[in-house]
């Protein structure tokens, strides 16, 4: 009874909503193209996900409705759970982590100075009009940071005098419950000389459920059915205007604003005693920017970002899994205040024309201020500070060897500079506790690129690419004690990356083959040692990590009929790791690289038996990835080691979408996640979604 009454809601929320033209298709808006960064595959047609850009079109089709489980229809990528008391939502690019593959929003970097821990659980994929992603090779000309790769997530813009959209999915659990909704809104209008648009995105989840098969241990402190502190709360405001005073010229003023509140699951199989109940009241990212592009003369152009972002998160950590007191040594809130100012300019010269250089300054400040609550006093701490500007000088040449062959090279140079860094605790050498400052210390590193392409028409395209980037360490991974069990390092260096690529796409008829073969080569990674004449139980990061990341990807698709297309990717990912050239007398704890599968695929069809009636099933599929449990006492082996490192099992996830456009204008679906109701984890302790099903509504005009 409860699935017909949130049908019928669902269609009056749906036919009470403005219609759009007749065979307007394209009315969604553009890719806002200011907020674009470099990347080297076109974008795809229609539903099917692409190498490098997943589009609007199929994270709706496929009900992706956040960020991390949009990209994990993309082959190379792949997301994960962090577990733990973070409960964080993941994404790897060809093995590669967050702190690794920079995230941006129209260009601009969305960056947390302290760990730059981004839960990508957080990004709504409703306004989103379409997701880059570099693997790999990644431009110079983008800014610093992206050593294995980069993320960006572009807005939509407006093409039409007046145009707009909504779209609602109601969900619902495995028997047909409540379990959430999201909601999004756009209106905007273009001119000829201006535009101006707004969108808004809320997402709630009430709860989500565990699969049926899933049977609680004995002492377990979750029951099964709903998934306990799974709920969820984020909305996203972005808002755009822009003047275009010619063909060549555009101005853009843009705000955008997401609000996010969360819980975290606990670990099913730790003691009570064992957990930490921790949740989020707060996790919130503003960001105040201006793009601009300039055409200056007929050989040359100028690109301009100019922002400032805010970050500003609470972490409270209870005494117990109510969240009602806060009395023990444990409890604590933990406050963040975050800001950033920067911009970067980029001179693009066309030398002759074959021949283009493009040069780039990017520059950023960050300022993080934290400070603490402890308990059972209740007293806080004094606000600790830190500043520190990165810049980043980088030049690219594009040359036309031939009308099909053309060569890229480029290269930068980044530096750090810290200003402040400040904590407060037991100072060192000293007693008690004070506000104290870390020595500071700077860094630098060259960065360099090189792809060939060659594309003799539009059929036919390969691509050959190597490039050398580095990634500074955050703040966390330099100063943090990590509640007195980690010394800091000021001196930690940058992690390299080498990455090589060979790839390329090859339309033969109906089908579309692209694919690529990658290599990367990581050196002076971070990671925690116990160096000679640490206490047991201590720890601090070094430079001494070393890995090999190799793998292979593979894309088709094909148009069968004018009523069926049929897709799937396939990505084989490798990692080797190792830590070496630990000084004498340090110990070197068990490790293993966690959260990447080895084989991921996803498989789809799209089936129109009429013209109104869209039949889309899919399956996502990945083998056994790398987890960890933490904890002797934990119940999985009484008896095992104080780190135990196993494989998680693989997948098989069944998912089917019917839609059916009523209207040209107005669209009704019903979905199903996880048909089957598999149970299955991706970290240990922490289980995925059983089935769930959402009815969704749409329309545009």
């Amino acid at each position: 009874m409860r699935l017909v009454s949130t049908a019928a809601l669902a269609a009056c929320l749906l036919l009470s909503a403005p219609a759009r033209a007749e065979g307007t298709d394209d009315t969604a808006g553009d890719p806002f193209a200011l907020g674009q960064i470099v990347v080297t595959a076109p974008a795809p047609q229609g539903i099917a996900p692409g190498g490098e850009t997943l589009t609007a079109p199929a994270m709706q089709a496929f009900q992706r409705q956040t960020l991390d489980d949009a990209v994990n229809l993309m082959p190379g990528v792949a997301a994960a759970n962090s577990g733990g008391t973070r409960n964080e939502r993941l994404i790897y690019v060809r093995g590669f982590d967050r702190f690794q593959v920079p995230l941006s929003i129209d260009g601009i970097r969305v960056y947390l100075p302290a760990d730059n821990r981004l839960d990508f659980g957080r990004f709504l994929a409703a306004d989103i009009a379409e997701v880059q992603v570099a693997k790999g090779y990644a431009s110079v000309l983008d800014g610093p940071g992206a050593m294995g790769g980069a993320i960006n997530l572009v807005t939509s813009k407006p093409v039409r005098a007046l145009e707009g959209e909504v779209r609602a999915a109601l969900n619902l659990g495995r028997e047909g419950e409540y379990s959430g909704y999201t909601a999004y809104g756009r209106i905007g209008t273009a001119h000829d000389h201006w535009y101006a648009q707004a969108s808004f995105a809320r997402s709630l989840q009430d709860h989500w459920d565990l699969p049926g098969s899933y049977v609680p241990t004995i002492g377990s402190v979750e029951d099964g059915g709903h998934r306990d502190f799974s709920n969820t709360a984020d909305w996203r405001l972005n808002v755009k205007a822009g003047y275009t005073p010619n063909t060549t010229d555009e101005y853009s003023l843009n705000y955008t604003r997401q609000e996010g509140s969360k819980n975290a699951p606990l670990h099913i199989t730790d003691a009570a005693s064992a957990q930490r109940n921790w949740s989020w009241p707060y996790w919130n990212i503003d960001s105040l920017y201006f793009l601009s592009t300039t055409a200056l003369g007929d050989r040359a152009t100028l690109k301009t970002r100019i922002y400032t972002n805010t970050f500003d998160n609470l972490l409270r950590s209870f005494d117990n899994a109510a969240q009602t007191t806060q009395t023990l040594a444990r409890a604590f809130n933990s406050y963040y205040a975050d800001k950033a100012w920067g911009g970067s300019a980029e001179l693009g010269l066309r030398v002759s024309e074959a021949d283009q250089l493009t040069l780039a300054l990017h520059y950023r400040r960050d300022k993080h201020v934290e400070w603490q609550q402890s308990f059972p006093s209740g007293s806080a701490e004094p606000p600790q500070t830190d500043l520190e500007d990165t810049w980043s000088l980088a030049a690219e040449n594009r040359l036309a060897l031939s009308p099909a062959v053309t060569l890229a090279m480029g290269a930068s140079y980044d530096w750090r500079d810290l200003k402040t860094a400040e904590e407060y605790g037991t100072p060192p050498g000293g007693t008690g506790s004070a506000l104290f400052s870390y020595p500071l210390a700077d860094a630098d590193a060259l960065n360099g690129q090189a792809q060939l392409v060659w594309a003799p028409g539009d059929a036919t395209r390969i691509n050959a690419s190597v490039s050398s980037r580095a990634r500074f360490p955050t703040i966390f991974e330099r100063f943090s004690t990590q509640f007195g069990t980690a010394a800091s390092n000021p001196g930690l260096k940058a992690e390299r990356a080498t990455n090589v690529e060979l790839g390329g796409s090859r339309r033969f008829g109906a089908v579309k083959a692209e694919g690529a073969l990658f290599y990367s080569h990581v050196a002076d990674a971070i990671v925690s040692v116990v160096p000679a004449g640490f206490p047991a139980g201590s720890s601090q990061r070094q430079n001494l990590g070393d890995g090999d990341y190799y793998g292979a990807e593979l894309s088709l698709t094909a148009t069968v009929s004018p009523a069926l297309e049929l897709g799937a990717n396939y990505t084989w990912t490798h990692r080797d790791f190792t830590i070496t050239g630990a000084a004498a007398g340090t110990t070197v704890p068990a490790f293993a690289l966690t959260g990447v599968p080895e084989h991921k695929a996803f498989v789809y069809a799209s089936w129109q038996p009429f013209g109104r009636l869209r039949v889309l099933p899919s399956l996502d599929l990945a083998s056994d990835r790398m987890t960890v449990t933490t904890g002797a006492a934990s119940t999985l082996s009484p008896t095992a080691p104080p780190v135990r490192y196993y494989e998680t099992g693989g997948y098989a996830i069944a998912n089917l979408s019917l839609t059916y456009a009523v209207t040209p204008q107005v669209e009704l679906g019903i979905a199903a996640r996880n048909l089957f109701d598999e149970y299955y984890v991706l970290t240990d302790g922490f289980p995925e979604p059983g089935r769930s099903f959402s009815l969704t509504a749409s329309a545009r005009f």
